[in-house]
C-alpha cells in the first residue's frame, strides 16, 4: 500500500501544497507518492524545508539526473552586495526570465523539471508564475488544434533575450553571447504540441524561446506564436507563488510554463535553482546534433 500525503489543492485545476513532509528523510514509498503528485498536479509546493544546496540537489536527483546543480538566482553579487545597474548582466538575465517559458527548450535536451528553494525573500513582489499548457491545449478550438498538428518551431535563448533587449554584452571570439544556453549553431527544433511521456496527454510546448515555424513566413510565424502564447495564460490557468523562507517548489517542465515577476531591486533576494535533466529519448530536439554552450558555462553567473 502506497504512502498517503497531506495534500492541499490550489484553487486551480493544477498545483498542490504538500504538508508534513521532510524531503531529507523520506523513504522510497513517500517519494513515489510525491512523484505521483508532481505528475498529477504539475507543480508541488513543499513549505518549510530549509534545504542546503546539497540537500536540494539530493532531492532533485530522485527525479532524475541533473542538468545542473543548485545555482543562485539572485540580485546579490558574490560579495553579497546588491546589484542596481540596469545594464548589469545578472539583472538582465533575471529580467529576461519575466517572459513565459519552458526551461532549456533552447538546449539539445529539454529539462524535465526543477527544484527551487527560497533562501532570501523580498517584502513584496518576486512571485514565480506557473501556467498549465495541458489546459491551454485542451481549451483550443478544433480548427486551431488541427492547424498546430505537426508544426515545429525553433527555440533560442539568443532570440528571446534579444527580442526584449537583455542580451549579454560579453561575446566570445565568434561574436556569440557568453553564457549558458547561447550558441552559434543551429537552434533546437521542437513540436508546438508535445505528448507528455508519462501521461500520454497533449500540451503546448511554446513560450518566449519559440520562433520561426518551419515552412512559414517569419512574420506570420511570430504573430501566430505570440497569439498562442498570449491565449495560454488566462487568469484561471495561472498561479503566482509568493515565496516564503524555506519553501521548496518542484514543477514539471514538460507540462508547465513559468515566469519570474518584478521586484524591488534595492531589496536582496536569492533563490536556488536545481534543474532536472530531460530524458534524451523523449526530450531531445528533433534536429540531432544541435550546438549548445558547454556544461562548464555556469547556469547563473555571480561575477
Amino acid at each position: 500500500m502506497g504512502a498517503t500525503l497531506n495534500i492541499e489543492r490550489l484553487d486551480r485545476d493544477f498545483g498542490a501544497i504538500i504538508h508534513d513532509v521532510d524531503v531529507r528523510t523520506i523513504d522510497d514509498d513517500v517519494f513515489a507518492a510525491i512523484h505521483d503528485a508532481w505528475i498529477t498536479y504539475g507543480v508541488i509546493i513543499l513549505p518549510g524545508q530549509f534545504l542546503t544546496q546539497d540537500e536540494q540537489n539530493a532531492f532533485a536527483l530522485r527525479f532524475g539526473d541533473l542538468e545542473f546543480p543548485a545555482a543562485a538566482i539572485s540580485n546579490l553579487d558574490k560579495n553579497g552586495n546588491i546589484r542596481h545597474l540596469s545594464d548589469d548582466e545578472i539583472v538582465k538575465q533575471i529580467r529576461g526570465n519575466e517572459g513565459w517559458h519552458h526551461d532549456s527548450t533552447y538546449m539539445p535536451v529539454q529539462a524535465k523539471g526543477a527544484v527551487v528553494t527560497a533562501d532570501i525573500v523580498t517584502d513584496t513582489g518576486a512571485a514565480t508564475g506557473f501556467a498549465d499548457m495541458r489546459a491551454a491545449y485542451d481549451r483550443l478550438d478544433e480548427a486551431t488544434k488541427q492547424r498546430l498538428e505537426g508544426l515545429q518551431a525553433y527555440h533560442s535563448l539568443w532570440f528571446s533575450m534579444d527580442r526584449v533587449g537583455y542580451l549579454p554584452s560579453k561575446r566570445d571570439e565568434n561574436g556569440v553571447p557568453v553564457g549558458y544556453g547561447y550558441h552559434g549553431g543551429e537552434n533546437p527544433l521542437r513540436p508546438l504540441v508535445k505528448v507528455h511521456p508519462e501521461t500520454g496527454l497533449k500540451n503546448l510546448n511554446i513560450g518566449r524561446h519559440a520562433h520561426n515555424i518551419v515552412g512559414w513566413d517569419p512574420e506570420e510565424s511570430q504573430e501566430f506564436i505570440d497569439r498562442i502564447n498570449a491565449d495560454a495564460v488566462w487568469e484561471e490557468n495561472t498561479y503566482f507563488h509568493q515565496w516564503a523562507l524555506g519553501d521548496a517548489v518542484v514543477w514539471d517542465n514538460r507540462r508547465m510554463m513559468h515566469r519570474a515577476t518584478p521586484f524591488d531591486f534595492t531589496q536582496p533576494r536569492r533563490i536556488w535553482h536545481t534543474r532536472i535533466a530531460g530524458d534524451p529519448t523523449t526530450e531531445s530536439a528533433l534536429n540531432a546534433g544541435v550546438a549548445a554552450r558547454p556544461a562548464d558555462q555556469p547556469a547563473f553567473r555571480q561575477d
